[in-house]
């Protein structure tokens, strides 16, 4: 079984609960103190091994007296100094100067001397300094050590902050002073009492009693680190999150926020591994105030809230199972409550089995559609898509065989229900010329049927009205595909052209107005598909007509990485298709061109271009571009995004827009992260902007963030939002 992502956290007080939140420690304190005298019966069988420069021995009294580089060894512990006195019978050591003991667990202690007892495992350590396995520190001026596995000490203090180099004597960021301490090894927890939280030395803080895991601890119940926020809408916010370890198997994170506007939101988020996979859930609820579509209070108050989880479980070697469940309240409650974006939400469960080069599954899915106006009872339902999918084994040609078989049953409430069943037979033969030339010929036959219920045409996108009843089509393919790369080498660089021909053969007019179109509704003409049999993403839509695709690509790349390459290219066709909608770049005889570039030269430069052009002028029609710039310490990124007006259509959404983004490292500890998303069309406007400043070193994580979005959705408004939140380190 495999242990969860790590989580630890600190038990406080309820006086400290919100102070002692923050509280951490540092090893530059100075107390007195008095050794405790009650220590643990000594050992009858010592089993000590020592080694020193000088030793003597005192058989009459049995004690043994070294000096120079000692070094004591036991079965779990190691001790070094620079004289010590071994005392066989009580098995009593004594040890002195520069002394240092290894714990094994990865602590070390050192101390200016020490009186031990039971292979080292209790007595008196005087002047002690801890350096624990995540390399904080404790120190006190003397503790005692009791039952092998806990260290007492009193008027001490810890840190996990490394001192100034140029002022060791400097107090460091922030750490916890108390009365008494005690590291208990085998709790794996370390206990305050009359706790003081200072930072660079002055007191901001106390709680009667903390408690947070040692270093060794990856998952531990308690509370993490809190959050403060801020936003236009739901006022000031803290967000104080509780960690249960349930079992070692499973936890709960239980994270209730406090706004000021609108109460209470309680959140929290389940995990659990199995012998045979994994799965975790999240929800949130809260009782607000109704808002009607104008954002007005109502008067009334209603549960708003969400429910989110997935899953995945091994049957055996081949099949797996799994599942993924995302359901909200209402439709705007996501966004506002800064839980997700997403318009439309997905639940599915499946079952999935992979053999080889063969795959089956069954799957089955449900959608929320959160957008404005849309009528929930024409969201589809997929009940059940049951897959199939073969591919035989290469034979001496090269030649292979694949076969694909597929059925779907799609449901509303309200509209149009769709079966459809569909298998593919697919022959492909590959081909390499003796210069180099590669062939390849592809032939598939596909099938197709459908059946039709409650159809009144509203959702057809193929145009005229479907009826009810059966149809189908049975869709062959032949294509073939010619490719020459010409490579050369030039010095530390290779070159390479490479033109490229692909004829695809397929009857025509393969669209019935009678087949509806589910799958294949998002379309868009571009370099990914430049080459493709079926440039629909999906089955109920085909791609009819002979054609030739033909296009030219070409690169540059370097021994160190870098690159360069270029794509360009066209489709001809033997006659004008109906299939595509205007403005397609696909309706006419010759399509628009479509590209890409790409620079990459080294890691402190990436560019890429995608652009469709019109065939007659020669204008850019749609341009996508991503840059990203400077190295990890100053790297900038641009995203642009351009669909001409004219191009506009139920499947595409005209826009301009621009991403702009950085990450700054103003110093090894300070981050400063900006972006801005802006809407150039003439009706829009910026989207959104904001940024984050983080200081983060080996004991604490501060983050200051700010967002302004202008985005409205009947009670979602233009809102900036505020968020703060800190994180001493080692505290868990």
């Amino acid at each position: 079984m495999v242990d969860f992502i790590p989580r630890v956290s600190a038990r406080v007080s309820a006086i400290a609960l919100m102070t002692g939140l923050l509280l951490a420690a540092s090893p530059q304190l100075s107390y007195s103190q008095t050794a405790p005298a009650d220590i643990s019966p000594p050992s009858q069988d010592p089993g000590v091994l020592i080694t020193a420069e000088q030793v003597q021995h005192d058989q009459a009294k049995g004690v043994v007296s070294a000096e120079g580089k000692v070094e004591i060894t036991t079965d779990e512990r190691i001790l070094r100094a620079d004289r010590v006195s071994y005392d066989t019978r009580n098995d009593v050591v004594s040890a002195e100067g520069n002394v240092v003991i290894l714990e094994p667990t990865g602590e070390v202690f050192f101390a200016d001397k020490v009186q031990l007892r039971d292979q080292l495992r209790n007595g008196f350590i005087f002047g002690i300094r801890a350096l624990l396995s995540d390399n904080s520190r404790m120190a006190a001026n003397a503790a005692s050590r009791r039952d092998g596995n806990k260290t007492i000490m009193s008027k001490a203090v810890y840190s996990p902050c490394n001192l100034c180099p140029d002022n060791p004597g400097r107090a460091p960021l922030w750490q916890l002073k108390a009365h008494k301490v005690e590291h208990n090894q085998l709790a794996q927890r370390i206990d305050y009492k009359d706790v003081v939280l200072e930072v660079y030395g002055v007191p901001i803080a106390y709680s009667p009693f903390f408690s947070h895991p040692d270093p060794t601890v990856k998952r531990k119940s308690g509370f993490l680190a809190p959050s403060l926020k801020s936003t236009s809408e739901l006022g000031s916010m803290v967000t104080v999150p509780y960690y249960w370890v349930i079992a070692p198997h499973r936890d709960l994170t239980f994270s209730p926020t406090f706004t000021t506007k609108e109460g209470v939101i309680l959140a929290g988020e389940y995990r659990e591994r199995t012998e045979t996979g994994e799965y975790k859930f999240d929800a949130s609820v809260t009782y607000p105030e109704k808002r009607d579509a104008n954002n007005q209070l109502e008067g009334d108050r209603e549960i708003r809230g969400h429910l989110r989880g997935d899953g995945k479980f091994d049957i055996d070697d081949t099949w797996r199972w799994g599942f993924s469940a995302f359901a909200s309240s209402d439709d705007t409650y996501l966004d506002r409550y800064r839980i997700s974006g997403s318009d439309v939400l997905e639940s599915n469960a499946y079952i999935e089995g992979f053999r080889g080069r063969n795959y089956a599954a069954a799957n089955a899915w449900a959608y929320q559609d959160l957008r404005q106006n849309q009528e929930s009872g024409q969201t589809p339902h997929v009940l059940p898509l049951l897959e199939y999918s073969y591919v035989g084994e290469p034979g001496k040609l090269g030649q292979r065989f694949n076969f694909e078989t597929s059925f779907l049953s799609l449901v509303r409430t309200d509209g149009r229900d769709t079966t459809r069943m569909s298998a593919n037979v697919g022959w492909r033969l590959p081909y390499i010329g003796p210069a180099g030339d590669v062939y390849t010929l592809n032939a598939n036959v596909r099938a197709d049927g459908y059946v039709v219920n409650d159809s009144d045409g509203s959702l057809n996108r193929s145009g005229g009205n479907q009826e009810d009843g059966f149809d189908g089509r049975i869709w062959p393919t032949l294509s073939f595909d010619w490719r020459y790369p010409f490579v050369r080498r030039d010095g530390t660089t290779r070159q390479i052209i490479e033109p490229i021909v692909q004829a695809v053969v397929t009857p025509n007019e393969g669209n019935s107005k009678n087949i509806p179109n589910e799958d294949s509704q998002s379309f868009e003409f571009d370099d990914t598909n430049l080459f493709s049999e079926n440039r629909f993403p999906g089955i109920d839509r085909v791609e009819d007509g002979p054609r030739l695709n033909y296009g030219l690509r070409a690169g540059v790349y370097g021994e160190s990485g870098g690159y360069s390459s270029f794509l360009f290219g066209q489709t001809l066709r033997a006659r004008k298709s109906g299939t595509f909608d205007g403005n397609t770049g696909l309706e006419e005889h010759l399509s628009d061109y479509v590209g890409r570039i790409q620079i990459v030269p080294g890691p402190y430069l990436s560019y890429t271009q995608r652009f469709r052009m019109d065939r007659d002028s020669l204008n850019i029609r749609r341009n996508e571009i991503d840059l990203e710039a400077g190295p990890k310490a100053l790297r900038f990124k641009v995203g642009y995004a351009e669909l001409e007006d004219e191009l506009a259509n139920d499947e595409f959404i005209s826009r301009e827009e621009l991403r702009l983004s950085g990450t700054a490292k103003i110093t090894p500890n300070w981050t400063l992260t900006a972006y801005d998303q802006i809407d150039l069309t003439d009706d829009g406007g910026t989207i959104k902007y904001g940024g984050t400043l983080t200081y983060l070193d080996e004991c604490i994580e501060v983050s200051f963030g700010m967002e302004r979005r202008f985005t409205q959705d009947r009670d979602i408004q233009p809102s900036t939002d505020f968020n703060f939140r800190v994180v001493l380190r080692g505290l868990g």
